[in-house]
């Protein structure tokens, strides 16, 4: 009985790199689907899940989502003091607690009040401004690490969290006006025609604070830590800011050199107080204005606000990741 050897199948021949024709049809191949698969995905308009959108569009994603940011806001404020028996009454009581605080000490024991016609009015209204802003900024290193969840389970733009954050301290400090307007009355200020200028004021003000509440919010995602830092940070910048002691009298004192002087004056938090004095306290004259308070009100808020939201934008992608 005869046994036959089969001969083994022949090799695949290779090309000249050492690779075999079959892996190298094999390499098209996949390439191939890989580009027909893109492609086929571009002209079905897909995209990269997550993906950056451009900022005309992004900015139209967000408009389209203003009913969200404005309940989101309203829904916040209803809460913050839903455990507290006065509820919103601490809305008005903290800033007023806080400007009686400030008045004992600054007022009377280290006599601030010295050369500062109606210091009661002046007192009031810089600590009510100072307040809104510092409450913006710190909900802003709020926004994204505060909201992790929503964050993570739905598709917005981020932008909307300090976006509703800002417009709830907005809301807030229109509520604590009322009791502003009745303080000024007790001690003689009463409506005038340059109470109008307190609109404007109020809007480039907001308008600055939600730019730094998006600076800090992209900041504090990345770097919790911030948020613990922000209170001696602002408790440093309020000083700075004159909210407690006039900086017109710094200036006259002349203890401090003119530069360090005038830029305490054009310090935003400062520029926007003393926008606010001027317009509700008669006493408080346009002398006591830094020069050009106007333009410098508008350029802070328009490099806060612009630079803020571009520079949030830029981050998009990686918010809640990680």
């Amino acid at each position: 009985m005869t046994t036959e050897t089969l001969a083994p199948p022949p090799a695949a021949p290779e090309s000249p790199s050492g690779r075999s024709d079959l892996s190298s049809r094999s390499d098209l191949s996949g390439r191939h689907d890989g580009e027909d698969l893109s492609a086929l995905a571009r002209r079905h308009g897909l995209t990269v899940s997550g993906a950056r959108p451009s900022l005309p569009a992004y900015v139209k994603q967000l408009w389209s989502r203003r009913d969200f940011i404005a309940t989101f806001a309203t829904a916040r404020l209803t809460a913050q003091y839903s455990q507290a028996r006065l509820g919103q009454v601490w809305q008005v009581m903290t800033p007023l607690l806080n400007a009686a605080v400030y008045y004992l000490i600054f007022g009377i024991l280290m006599d601030a009040q010295h050369g500062v016609p109606d210091y009661v009015p002046f007192l009031i209204t810089g600590i009510f401004v100072w307040t809104f802003t510092a409450n913006t900024v710190m909900a802003g290193t709020r926004a994204i690490s505060g909201n992790l969840g929503l964050v993570r389970a739905l598709h917005f733009p981020r932008a909307g969290l300090p976006l509703s954050l800002a417009l709830q301290q907005l809301q807030q400090l229109l509520l604590s006006l009322a009791a502003l307007a009745v303080i000024l009355f007790c001690f003689g200020e009463f409506p005038t025609w340059s109470w109008l200028l307190a609109g404007p004021a109020l809007l480039l003000q907001a308008l600055f604070n939600t730019g730094v509440a998006f600076v800090l919010a992209r900041v504090a995602a990345r770097t919790p830590d911030v948020a613990q830092l922000m209170p001696f940070v602002l408790r440093t910048w309020m000083y700075a800011s004159g909210a407690m002691w006039s900086i017109q009298n710094l200036a006259h004192g002349g203890r401090f050199p003119d530069a360090v002087v005038l830029a305490l004056q054009c310090n935003p938090a400062a520029v926007y107080i003393d926008l606010m004095r001027f317009a509700l306290i008669e006493s408080y004259t346009s002398a006591q204005l830094p020069p050009h308070v106007w333009a410098l009100a508008g350029g802070w808020a328009l490099l806060s606000f612009a630079g803020g939201f571009i520079w949030f934008w830029k981050a998009e992608e990686t918010y809640g990741r990680g």
